[in-house]
């Protein structure tokens, strides 16, 4: 289920991301003491990076691994893609339900590799589970685009399924699959998953250099599948993807921010002229203020922006303006200069200190008092609005829970039996209430997007507090 709007998570990342590379490692020298300048830690954001990784592992569909910690989940949707011939097995349920929506989790994909190639060398030992994350993601859109010009979009009715409340281990819901090509477009589902497929192969490209190779020619056909066949995906699967993930914001964003993501993997000149020709058409210079699912401009022009101020790019020095039009007080990495706001210059330190009162709020520091992460701190919600948690897990109750049956539990004030550790939920109101009530969808509900910006965010955090 899509969230009402873009997550905040996505900004607090956008903020740390702009912060100069200075405050994000330790000059030589003071590796011993990396929170001499940032006081008191108020939270352990090293146990919140962790959970908030974790979280990944309750949304996984397909055959479990050995290695799987979110011990209450089984094995789910082992026939996805039965009904076209093709395997689809694997990828993740993108919230409380049990659909596999192809455009939010190319750019969960995306996100959680952007977390990774700017603070993964801060992680230590949770790099590892944080490739995993991603890799679950990329291994399911491998199979999702291996067939040329050509991209399986979406495993499950989701209008069938949410007319039950059932487990992912006893899904008997039409697993329908949907797809685009070449007579039936969507161009912003496939440029994301160009996205993901790119930014990933920059994850992957020194522990494994063969796996990262295959990402990379893979996003290079997919963007060009993308380009070459214009057209929304809102349009030809209407009934099937709206209300849930429709495109509002059209494919242009995606076009621009896929051949951002391509220009950083290849280096290919072919990219930097596409974005040269072509990103005005694009929306490169539009005003709008926000970042998420459905609209990636703000992203496109920040990740373009490092590519002007580290790599020189000077044909990009445009995108400096946009960005800073966004977030006003930008200062990307090496850049050695300031941004002005309204006449006021607002320096790193105030970009980090904003950014850190907003995880804190998200992880307790608010008028309720209540963590918004699962898990994490003495008070945090509850009654998550997600099948998997809220029922009875497999393990407690061998016999198949039916479609109707489970609908008892979703009305009801006890708290899910099975803990999603580390899932961030939808949040509270707009003057800060939050009830903690199952059926409330939209603030109790968790999705993988907006965990996979915050990785990032707490993984800085930890760092600069001397807890990583």
């Amino acid at each position: 289920m899509a969230l009402s709007s873009p997550s905040p998570v996505l900004f607090i990342f956008l903020l740390i991301f702009s912060l100069p590379m200075a405050y994000a490692y330790p000059a030589k020298g003071h590796q011993n003491n990396p929170n001499k300048n940032h006081g008191v830690a108020t939270h352990n954001y090293r146990d919140a990076l962790s959970k908030s990784i974790l979280f990944f592992e309750g949304q996984r569909s397909g055959k479990l691994p050995p290695s799987q910690r979110m011990s209450w989940r089984r094995d789910s949707g082992l026939s996805d893609g039965s009904t076209m011939h093709v395997d689809l097995v694997g990828g993740y349920y993108d919230a409380g339900d049990n659909v596999k929506f192809g455009f939010p989790m190319a750019f969960t994909t995306t996100m959680l590799s952007w977390s990774v190639l700017e603070f993964g060398g801060l992680m230590k030992g949770e790099i590892v589970n944080a490739k995993e994350a991603i890799r679950w993601g990329t291994d399911y859109l491998l199979k999702a685009t291996a067939h040329p010009d050509t991209i399986y979009v979406q495993v499950g009715d989701a209008n069938k399924d949410h007319a039950c409340w059932e487990r992912p281990e006893d899904m008997d819901t039409p697993r329908t699959v949907f797809k685009i090509d070449s007579s039936s477009p969507g161009t912003e589902v496939a440029a994301e998953t160009a996205a993901a497929l790119a930014s990933a192969s920059l994850v992957f490209r020194r522990s494994d250099p063969s796996y990262s190779k295959l990402l990379l020619r893979r996003a290079i056909s997919v963007f060009e599948f993308a380009d070459k066949h214009r057209g929304s995906y809102s349009d030809g699967l209407n009934n099937v993807v709206c209300p849930f993930y429709c495109s509002y914001s059209g494919y242009q964003d995606e076009l621009l921010w896929g051949a951002a993501w391509l220009h950083r993997a290849t280096r290919d000149p072919t990219y930097l002229s596409y974005i040269e020709v072509n990103g005005q058409t694009l929306g490169a210079d539009e005003t709008d203020n926000t970042f998420g699912w459905d609209n990636k401009h703000v992203g496109a022009r920040i990740l373009l922006s490092k590519a002007f101020l580290v790599q020189n790019v000077k044909s990009l020095h445009d995108y400096k303006g946009h960005a800073d039009n966004f977030i006003c007080s930008l200062y990307l990495s090496f850049s050695k200069q300031t941004v002005s706001c309204g006449g006021v210059s607002v320096t790193p330190q105030k970009l980090r200190s904003i950014a850190k009162r907003q995880v804190d709020y998200l992880l307790g520091e608010n008028p309720m008092g209540i963590s918004y992460m699962v898990g994490y701190g003495a008070h945090f919600p509850e009654r998550v609005h997600h099948r998997g948690s809220s029922l009875p897990s497999v393990a407690s109750h061998p016999a198949p829970i039916g479609c109707s049956t489970g609908f008892a539990v979703l009305g009801s004030s006890a708290p899910n039996p099975n803990l999603l550790i580390g899932a961030v939920v939808g949040g509270p109101d707009a003057i800060d209430r939050f009830p903690d009530q199952r059926s409330d969808y939209e603030h109790s509900e968790p999705a993988t997007y907006i965990n996979a910006p915050l990785v990032g965010a707490l993984a800085y955090l930890a760092h600069s507090y001397g807890q990583l």
